[in-house]
């Protein structure tokens, strides 16, 4: 670890399971986090370089401050109307399996920053990692507020730069597809329109 992260740069933190900004690079040709990638893996010299598209903070750490005004503005949480329960909000397991695949995002952006669409639009094009915490919530039984969550991305931009490249899911460390989620977010959208 020393001889790769010495010389005072600052290091990745981070163990692939809470939020990656800190661990998120580009190496290898592709996004991924620096905590999962082993140097055996890679083949000749290993460089390492700050996610792309993203200004620089220090060294291989990128500015996420965009990112995260973008992931604010779907409101990641549960919204319901209805009185909390005592305990918890249930929901069947039918309905629970819906969420897999959308509640492990670990919100590292490298999908967001492999996409040639918030490349060139980043500053209006909400991403894959945040359409995908956005469709995470349309999707839970729990929440009852769908429809305005889908108003909110009615825009010829927040939603629709979306041109199905796949480098999200290519790239994406964990597995997940955000083009997928992305795509039933779109289908929705049709749907309420009749």
């Amino acid at each position: 670890m020393s001889s790769l992260w010495g010389n005072g740069i600052t290091p990745p933190l981070g163990n692939g399971h809470l939020p990656g900004d800190t661990t998120a690079r580009h190496g290898d040709g592709t996004n991924t986090l620096a905590c999962t990638k082993y140097i055996d893996e890679v083949k000749g010299d290993v460089k390492i370089y700050p996610l792309p598209h993203m200004d620089v903070v220090k060294d291989l750490v990128p500015d996420m401050n965009t990112a995260y005004a973008q992931l604010t503005s779907v409101e990641p949480w549960l919204k319901a109307d209805t009185p909390p329960p005592e305990r918890e909000r249930l929901q069947s397991p039918t309905d629970r399996k819906k969420l897999d695949g959308l509640y492990e995002c670990i919100l590292c952006f490298s999908c967001t920053t492999s996409c040639p669409s918030y490349w060139w639009n980043g500053d209006r094009y909400l991403g894959p990692a945040v359409l995908l915490q956005a469709y995470r919530w349309i999707a839970d039984s729990r929440d009852e507020r769908a429809g305005e969550r889908l108003d909110q991305l009615e825009d010829p931009f927040r939603l629709y730069r979306c041109h199905t490249i796949l480098n999200c899911t290519k790239t994406c460390p964990k597995g997940l597809n955000p083009a997928q989620a992305i795509g039933e977010i779109k289908k929705l959208m049709v749907q309420r329109q009749g």
